[in-house]
């Protein structure tokens, strides 16, 4: 009788880890999902982000690039459009992240 109890038990015990091994699989699926998820909304916030700071900042350099260049010619001084060479840069960085291709190339 005892060998029989035991034998109940073992295939009680067996299938209790089949189920626990199937559920911390499926739990493990559900938790890559959702860091994935949540990479993903991350990502889109951030592109969104770098679209709104892009309209203030495009009009900042614009009015920049407009009055530097009515200080130069006004001033007849070349040196004085200086400050629109770190601007563009800043500018198109910020542009290639919001509107470009910058976030599939850094994932590539």
């Amino acid at each position: 009788m005892g060998f029989i109890f035991s034998k109940s038990m073992n295939d009680s015990l067996k299938a209790q880890q089949e189920f626990m091994l199937m559920n911390s699989r499926l739990q493990l699926e559900r938790q890559l999902l959702m860091q994935n998820q949540m990479r993903e909304r991350q990502t889109a916030m951030q592109i969104a982000w770098t679209r709104e700071f892009l309209k203030y900042f495009g009009t900042f350099f614009g009015l920049t690039a407009v009055g530097l260049t009515a200080g130069a010619i006004k001033k007849k001084n070349p040196g004085v459009l200086l400050p629109i060479v770190p601007l563009s840069f800043v500018f198109a960085y910020q542009y290639d992240m919001g509107y470009g291709t910058l976030l599939q190339r850094m994932k590539g």
